[in-house]
């Protein structure tokens, strides 16, 4: 008899096959013409097992790409400011967002694009905005008032950063992530003065 435990382990473990089989498709054509049995048959499950646990290939492409982006936006920065090491650390970390974006680029670029998901979308956006939010508030500790509360400087912040990744990927990544990440810092730092500034 299957225990609980047994069954989540294979639910998952199906989940991850399927995911892992479209990220791998996804690079070689449009999200758009990737069937159910193509996934199938790169995760080695049946098109009944995928039907178990999605109704179509945009809802599991909706589920790979929140799941791959969820980890990557924790280690987007927070408040650099005049410090050279934590804008270093800052570069680097916008750097690694882009690069992974890059090397799923024909994911991120049929669910971000214009005829994407507004579900991906917003959750991404939605996410950055929670740990921006985060690290202003660890940032500030006392240290600095709020010219600009928190939690528009992070839904702004974030909606900008959303912005220029989508574009990035729709214009085929025509920059290098370090370059993207070198471009977008200042950017981003302005944001964070902006609410730093005591006025």
């Amino acid at each position: 008899m299957a225990t609980r435990e047994n069954t989540d382990r294979r639910v998952r473990r199906t989940r991850s096959a399927l995911a892992r089989a479209l990220i791998e498709l996804a690079e070689e054509r449009d999200v758009s013409r990737i069937s159910v049995s193509d996934v199938a048959e790169g995760a080695g499950v049946s098109r009944s097992a995928f039907y178990d646990h999605y109704r179509d290939v945009h809802e599991l492409a909706e589920d790979a790409c929140t799941a791959m982006i969820d980890d990557l936006i924790e280690s987007l920065p927070g408040p650099a400011l005049d410090s050279a090491d934590l804008v270093r650390e800052a570069i680097a970390s916008l750097a690694a967002f882009f690069d992974s974006l890059a090397g799923h680029a024909g994911l991120y670029r049929a669910l971000l694009g214009s005829q994407g998901s507004a579900r991906v979308a917003g959750h991404i956006r939605r996410r950055i905005a929670a740990v921006i939010h985060d690290r202003l508030r660890q940032a500030d500790a006392g240290a600095w008032p709020e010219r600009v509360p928190h939690d528009v400087t992070a839904a702004f912040t974030a909606g900008a950063l959303i912005g220029v990744a989508m574009d990035w990927l729709e214009r085929g990544c025509s920059r290098p992530a370090a370059e993207m990440a070198e471009l977008t810092w200042p950017l981003l730092n302005a944001q964070y003065r902006v609410s730093a500034s005591r006025g």
